[in-house]
C-alpha cells in the first residue's frame, strides 16, 4: 500500500522524514506542493497517524500502488455540505424564520440520529409551507457555493475519462442548475412541489434517501457498464452511507464522525480535488 498525505497549506518538508517512520514506509515521493506519497506502508500504523495528521491538520489515505483515477468509471457526489458548501434546505427555511428549527433536524439526521430520512425530510420540507418559490432562486444565487476543489476535481475525473453524478437528498431545483452550470452527466433529486409560486409543503414522488441513492449508483454503473467496484462515492452524512458502501472507493468529505469511520478516504482539510493526489 501507498500512503499519500496530503495539506490544504503548502506540506512542510519537516513532515516527511516523520511520516515516514510513523508508517514504517520505505520512502517519501513529491507528488506536488500539498501532498507527498509513501511507499510500502504498513496499514497498522493508523492510530499513530490519526494522532499526527489530527494534531498538524493533515488528510491522510491509504491507497493500493498502481492504482489510477483512469481505472474507475464514474464518480458520485452527494450535494449539500459535499458538491456545495450549504445545505440549501436550512437556507431555504431562513428565509421563513426558521432556519434554527431546520437545521436542528438536518443536523440530527445527517448525525444518524434520526434513522428515518423520509420522515426528517417529510418534517422540514412541511414548515417551508407557502414560502415564495423565489426564495429558491434566491438561495442559489446569493447563498450556493462550491466546495473548495469542486470544479478542478470534476475536470480531472472528466480528464481520466469518469462520467459524473450528483445524487442528492436535496431538491432538483439545485441538481439541475449544477448539471448545467458543470456539465454533469446525471443528477438524481427531489422535486419540491410548487402551485401558484408557492411551496406546498410536500415533496413529489419517491422521496431520495439512502436506499435510492445506493440503488441510483448501482443503476447508473449498469447503464456506463461497469461494476460499482469502479465507482467512486463521495458524502459527508449517514444518508450517503449506504450509497459509499456501494461503491469501490468511498471519500467522506468534512464528514460527520460515522462517515469519516465508514469511509475509504477521509478529507477533513483539504478540498475535492484532494481525490487527485491520491493516484
Amino acid at each position: 500500500m501507498n500512503l499519500v498525505i496530503q495539506s490544504p497549506a503548502p506540506l512542510s518538508a519537516d513532515h516527511h522524514k516523520t511520516l515516514v517512520a510513523l508508517s514504517r514506509g520505505s520512502h517519501a515521493q513529491i507528488v506536488d506542493a500539498h501532498a507527498i506519497r509513501i511507499a510500502d506502508v504498513d496499514e497498522g500504523q493508523r492510530a499513530d497517524l490519526d494522532v499526527y495528521c489530527g494534531t498538524h491538520a493533515l488528510d491522510y489515505a491509504f491507497v493500493e500502488a498502481g492504482r489510477h483515477l483512469r481505472d474507475f468509471g464514474l464518480v458520485a457526489m452527494d450535494m449539500d455540505s459535499t458538491l456545495i458548501t450549504i445545505e440549501c434546505i436550512d437556507e431555504i427555511a431562513d428565509y421563513c424564520g426558521l432556519k434554527a428549527e431546520v437545521a436542528a433536524i438536518t443536523e440530527a439526521a445527517m448525525r444518524g440520529e434520526i434513522q428515518d430520512f423520509n420522515e426528517s425530510l417529510t418534517r422540514r420540507v412541511a414548515l417551508l409551507k407557502g414560502l415564495d418559490a423565489s426564495a429558491l432562486e434566491r438561495v442559489y444565487e446569493e447563498r450556493l457555493r462550491l466546495s473548495p476543489g469542486a470544479e478542478q476535481m470534476l475536470a480531472g475525473a472528466k480528464a481520466a475519462g469518469l462520467k459524473t453524478l450528483l445524487v442528492s437528498g436535496g431538491f432538483t431545483f439545485f441538481t439541475e442548475k449544477l448539471k448545467t452550470r458543470l456539465g454533469l452527466d446525471f443528477t438524481h433529486a427531489n422535486t419540491l412541489e410548487i402551485v401558484d409560486g408557492k411551496l406546498t409543503g410536500q415533496v413529489s414522488g419517491e422521496i431520495v434517501n439512502a436506499d435510492v441513492k445506493a440503488r441510483t449508483l448501482r443503476e447508473t454503473c449498469a447503464q456506463l457498464g461497469i461494476d460499482p467496484a469502479r465507482a467512486i462515492a463521495m458524502g459527508d452524512g449517514s444518508n450517503d452511507l449506504k450509497m459509499m458502501a456501494a461503491a469501490g472507493l468511498s471519500v467522506a468529505f468534512r464528514a460527520k464522525p460515522v462517515v469519516r469511520e465508514a469511509a475509504s478516504v477521509g478529507f477533513n482539510y483539504v478540498g475535492l480535488d484532494g481525490l487527485l493526489r491520491l493516484f
